[in-house]
């Protein structure tokens, strides 16, 4: 059975659903080096006639994206996060600190930070948030922004708690699932059965008409419909998890 991606009445009219996809490097912080090499994607989500947004993985230029959403008179009243890690939310990273939810909650104070229950852990480690900041959820969950609804997909594997959100037709990944390949399962918390499970399990139940939209910039198309997707990308070319495993499997 496929999730409920049918429209409502209202996201139905394309100028009042606000979707708006920001690549780091170029969107905003086009004068940082570390976005410009990690080709992060941000999203907008939100209901235009209502004139409010989510941002999901707000990093590297956090008055940037807000900025953004208020030159298209949007207002930013939370925040969706796919993952953990500090080039999504902000933390530090390879020698380098990158701005992102702490910076967040310092322009827009009390604001809702959406995380996978299993992945709040991994919040609180990199960022400067307390629990109470955190509004955890389990996969199956939805939250509706103005009148736009919000699927939370648990899609474990790149870490533990890493989530998809569906809304109106779009998937937004994060780094479970990109145009080309998938998130890495050699870091700590990753694990490459959750990983063929939260792809050909979960994600499977995601319509072909859907639009994939990745958490970063890895092929020459930011986007593609998951029929595309599945047709291109070599991690559906594994019939069962014992090959995913010998390919994607550590140690």
């Amino acid at each position: 059975m496929a999730w409920p991606l049918t429209r409502t009445m209202a996201a139905m009219d394309q100028d009042r659903l606000y979707f708006r996809q920001l690549l780091s490097g170029r969107d905003m912080a086009a004068q940082d080096m570390v976005a410009k090499q990690m080709v992060n994607f941000s999203y907008l989500i939100g209901d235009r006639a209502m004139g409010v947004c989510v941002v999901v993985d707000p990093a590297y230029d956090v008055a940037g994206i807000v900025n953004a959403a208020a030159e298209d008179d949007m207002t930013v009243i939370g925040a969706l996060v796919t993952h953990y890690h500090p080039d999504h939310i902000g933390g530090s990273m390879m020698g380098h600190t990158i701005e992102g939810l702490d910076a967040l909650m310092e322009l827009i104070p009390a604001l809702a930070i959406h995380t996978q229950a299993a992945e709040a852990a991994g919040v609180l480690q990199v960022t400067n948030l307390s629990v109470t900041d955190l509004v955890t959820h389990e996969g199956g969950d939805s939250i509706t922004v103005g009148s736009i609804p919000i699927t939370f997909l648990h899609t474990p594997g790149h870490t533990p708690g890493s989530q998809s959100f569906l809304v109106d037709g779009r998937l937004v990944a994060g780094d479970t699932l990109f145009v080309e390949g998938c998130g890495r399962t050699d870091l700590p918390g990753s694990d490459a059965a959750q990983m063929y499970h939260s792809i050909h399990s979960v994600l499977a139940k995601v319509p072909d008409d859907a639009v994939l939209f990745p958490g970063h910039l890895y092929s020459p198309q930011p986007s593609a419909p998951m029929s595309e997707v599945r047709k291109t990308n070599f991690v559906y070319r594994f019939q069962s998890e014992e090959q995913w495993m010998k390919m994607f499997a550590q140690g």
